[in-house]
């Protein structure tokens, strides 16, 4: 009992650091602090649709989970989630890189449907960042076969992360047009 409870307590550590650093990372990345090129390499520009077609990706492998859980089907439910998992860090790679060598793009201050997409951006930073430590956890239990603790948490985690991967989709359709090298 005492090992599990070290277990816990290492992983709860190790989860709150990552949650932590990816976090301040993202913070750090938006103040623009960090000496960067004068010229983004040409591959940034692709960087914003690789993160769309990786959410949009994870969105519909989250929903396939979903059906073979309920199937019972577990090794696969298991399967498609360490895939869904590793695209997810592929984003989070993918993420930082182009926020580190791109100019901020802004949403036209005169565009009608500017305070819908505030909204929707403010709503996907705000649950992807309290997502992270979730489908951490969520995966250590399911790793561990804790099936209970696995349940209680990915009721929370599951339809989060199902929206922060929709939404990050719907973010970059609307910001897209206004790229700037995309003019």
């Amino acid at each position: 009992m005492k090992q599990i409870l070290m277990n816990e307590k290492l992983t709860f550590r190790v989860v709150a650091i990552i949650s932590v650093v990816v976090l301040g990372m993202v913070m750090l990345l938006s103040q623009k602090v960090l000496p960067r090129p004068e010229t983004p390499p040409e591959f940034t520009k692709y960087l914003p649709g690789l993160n769309a077609l990786v959410n949009g990706t994870c969105f519909i492998l989250l929903l396939i989970s979903f059906y073979f859980i309920k199937k019972k089907r577990i090794d696969i439910h298991k399967k498609i989630n360490l895939l869904t998992f590793l695209l997810s860090a592929v984003f989070i790679v993918s993420y930082f890189l182009y926020h580190y060598l791109a100019d901020e793009t802004k949403y036209p201050v005169d565009h009608p449907l500017r305070g819908l997409y505030l909204f929707i951006l403010a709503s996907h930073i705000i649950l992807a960042a309290i997502v992270m430590p979730l489908v951490l956890l969520s995966f250590y239990y399911g790793l561990k076969m804790d099936v209970r603790k696995h349940r209680k948490l990915t009721r929370f985690s599951f339809p989060i992360w199902l929206y922060v991967t929709l939404t990050g989709v719907i973010v970059y359709l609307m910001i897209s047009p206004y790229y700037s090298f995309n003019q």
